[in-house]
């Protein structure tokens, strides 16, 4: 279609009026164009045949014609919903045409958008005019995206928290104690001529003091929110033929891994993704640790203990059949301090865990197993909780589940509000530093006018999450608050 089928509207009113396919590509069973700006009513009534009128907040049925121009047909059937500014997603003027998904019709729909004086959005500019329209702070967008790219459920309803400013709730009411501190110091600075009393140090102590623990209790908020937000990788190891792979299965429910009686089989590494209580987990199974002589098995084992090196979580599977070796010695040495757990496998073939210190079987039969193996066990492994488990049998599994999400969460509940990036737990991080330089200050007596310069640092800090805090708003505190000039 050239250009000249389509009149577009008056280039001085086409400013700002951006347009875009909301769906995903490719084919599906509806495809959305939607169209923000000044223009975006204009521009939706010559795109399609509107069967009646535009109302706000209202779905219109339409004809999606293949052209502009005398002769044009009718190629699909679309819902057309107008949003009329301020009440709408962006705060502007907005229209959504909800057609059949084929990329054919979505494509003509978007380019004679174009052609009747839209531009092209870039990528994220809904929410950013969003935001800019003060429909969203920065946390709310930012949880726009992880609403998206969410993959589990978990996920998707801390985005929706997000969204629905559950981390704002949380951190204005700091912010807004952090103003009135500041309002405070700087009326006493600059309106010194009408008789405002300088606040006294053990004020700005108690100040200050009240909203330090608060932030430290946002700051600790990350070690979940973190999880959640981008999960864990959990390396499972251990010595050939202890059942890693046969653990690996059962907790990703079906046969991922090849398992067999021959020890070694695992050469390389398998993983794969998994959701554990909405906690995003990817398992990682490696490669048997011991001497190896053949060259793809040396790779296997070299690329295991990368594996091992790099996860967030260990798992160490011994079997309850053996007594320990030295590798695995080694093994339980080298992630002490570490978030790890051990299962002992097999145990529907012995007392599991009780026999490293029992050392019998249950027919009583002596295995090599004694009291001193059992203590060396207890020594070696200490602080690392241990676990029964036959992957046989499924004893033990869920046990194991719930033993990997607690180590991956810390134990802590779930809560509103909590920081899931790294760029929140930097703010609240330096907002908080910057509140206890200023007690320092505050403590050693050092002048308001420098204790100022840490407070507003910490507000600076807190306005990299929900925005950004004008000298108005500080004047207008000050004003609302003291009768200055009265």
């Amino acid at each position: 279609m050239s250009t000249d089928e389509v009149n577009p509207v008056s280039p001085s009113a086409a400013v700002d009026t951006i347009a875009a396919i909301s769906t995903p590509p490719g084919r599906g069973g509806i495809g959305i164009v939607r169209i923000s700006g000044p223009l975006a009513p204009e521009i939706a009534a010559r795109l399609v045949s509107l069967h009646l009128p535009m109302e706000h907040a209202r779905a219109r049925l339409a004809d999606v014609l293949d052209s502009s121009g005398p002769g044009a047909q009718r190629i699909d059937e679309a819902l057309v919903t107008y949003f009329a500014a301020p009440n709408s997603y962006t705060g502007e003027e907005l229209v959504e045409i909800a057609a059949h998904g084929s990329p054919v019709v979505l494509d003509l729909l978007l380019r004679r958008t174009v052609e009747l004086g839209a531009r092209l959005a870039d990528p994220g500019e809904f929410t950013q005019r969003a935001f800019f329209a003060g429909k969203l702070d920065l946390t709310q967008a930012e949880a726009v995206r992880d609403l998206i790219d969410a993959q589990t459920l978990t996920q998707a309803r801390q985005a929706a928290s997000q969204m629905g400013g559950a981390l704002s709730r949380r951190v204005n009411p700091i912010k807004h104690d952090l103003l009135e501190l500041i309002a405070l110091l700087e009326a006493g600075i600059d309106f010194a001529e009408d008789d405002i009393d300088v606040a006294h140090r053990d004020e700005i102590a108690r100040r200050i003091g009240k909203l330090i623990p608060l932030l430290v209790e946002l700051e600790a908020s990350f070690a979940r929110g973190r999880v959640v937000h981008d999960g864990l990788t959990l390396a499972i190891v251990g010595r050939p033929n202890t059942g890693k792979s046969s653990l690996f299965n059962r907790l990703v429910e079906r046969d991922r891994a090849i398992v067999a009686a021959t020890p070694g089989t695992t050469r390389d590494l398998v993983t794969e993704r998994i959701s554990l209580d909405g906690i995003p987990l990817e398992l990682v199974d490696t490669a048997g640790l011991r001497e190896a002589f053949e060259e793809v098995e040396q790779l296997g084992i070299a690329r295991s203990r990368e594996a091992l090196a790099d996860a967030a979580l260990v798992l160490v599977v011994l079997d309850a059949t053996a007594p320990l070796n030295a590798e695995e010695r080694s093994l339980l040495a080298a992630i002490k301090g570490r978030p790890a757990l051990i299962a002992i496998n097999k145990s529907d073939l012995k007392y599991g865990l009780e026999n490293f210190v029992l050392g019998a079987n249950r027919a009583g039969r002596e295995v090599g197993v004694d009291r001193e193996t059992g203590l060396d066990l207890a020594a070696e492994a200490s602080g690392i909780h241990a676990i029964n488990t036959s992957a046989l049998t499924g004893e033990g599994i869920a046990a194991l589940r719930q033993g990997i999400l607690t180590l991956a969460t810390g134990g802590a509940a779930a809560e509103p509000g909590l920081l899931t990036s790294l760029r929140h737990h930097q703010a609240i991080t330096g907002a908080r530093a910057a509140l206890n330089d200023a007690a320092e200050a505050n403590l050693n007596s050092v002048p308001h006018e420098m204790i100022l310069l840490d407070l507003y640092r910490s507000l600076g800090s807190l306005d990299a999450l929900t925005g950004q805090t004008t000298t108005d708003d500080v004047l207008n505190l000050i004003f609302s608050t003291f009768c200055i000039g009265k």
